[in-house]
């Protein structure tokens, strides 16, 4: 048999073994993994995988699924309560831009792939890369996994105050990585506006946003009744 990229010998980034990924997973007793095969192995990796799925009912099936697998992510709200804003990019997403969105430029909170690092360190880097900023204390406000139907990734939530002495780089993301990042310094109620018109629609912006109106920051002072 000759050698596989990515299962026998290292691919393009070093990776072996790619095909183990769930064979060992027993934490749920309903399911027995049976299969895992690639399908692709670009820059992340895509698996098709053959498991038996014990249904309520006690009948065992078979069942097949595919799972885009690109690593966890973090994002960050960097938000300065004095002047009432958030700072936010904006950016050409083609996925976007090839499913109905008019011109494929998506507003959205700064965040990044782990890529090795913990998500703390993650959201600081991509903070610095995006935004320009270096930010002090950070509040971790929940993790959610973003599409849970094909896609592996957890995205880990954060917050962090800033000022304009934070603003210590320009910002812009990184031209080698076909980044091409604008910083918008947007006044948190214009922010909320754009969610309800439709400017702003990417998911982990909206979350982050209604967290900052509803529990963060920005929410009402509580209820002394």
């Amino acid at each position: 048999m000759s050698a596989r990229p990515g299962i026998d010998v290292p691919d393009h980034r070093g990776r072996t073994g790619l095909d183990r990924a769930g064979r060992d997973l027993d934490r749920n007793p309903d399911v027995v993994v049976r299969d895992v095969e690639l399908t692709s192995r670009g820059w992340h990796v895509l698996r098709r995988t053959t498991f038996d799925y014990q249904r309520r009912d006690g009948r065992r099936v078979t069942q097949q699924r595919e799972t885009y697998d690109r690593g966890n992510g973090a994002v960050v709200l960097p938000y300065d309560t004095e002047r009432g804003c958030v700072l936010l990019t904006r950016q050409f997403r083609y996925p976007a831009y090839v499913n109905e969105h008019p011109d494929g430029m998506l507003v959205e909170a700064a965040a990044g792939l782990l890529d090795g690092d913990d998500p703390v360190a993650a959201v600081r880097r991509e903070a610095a890369e995006e935004l320009g900023v270096t930010l002090g204390p950070l509040t971790h406000v929940f993790d959610a996994y973003m599409s849970p139907g094909s896609v592996t990734e957890r995205l880990h939530f954060y917050a962090a105050p800033y000022t304009s002495a934070d603003r210590t780089g320009s910002g812009g993301g990184l031209e080698e990585e076909g980044e091409d990042i604008e910083v918008l310094d947007v006044p948190f109620a214009d922010a909320l506006t754009m969610v309800r018109d439709g400017r702003i629609v990417d998911g982990k912006t909206v979350m982050l946003l209604q967290w900052a109106a509803l529990e963060g920051p920005f929410a009402p002072a509580a209820s002394t009744c």
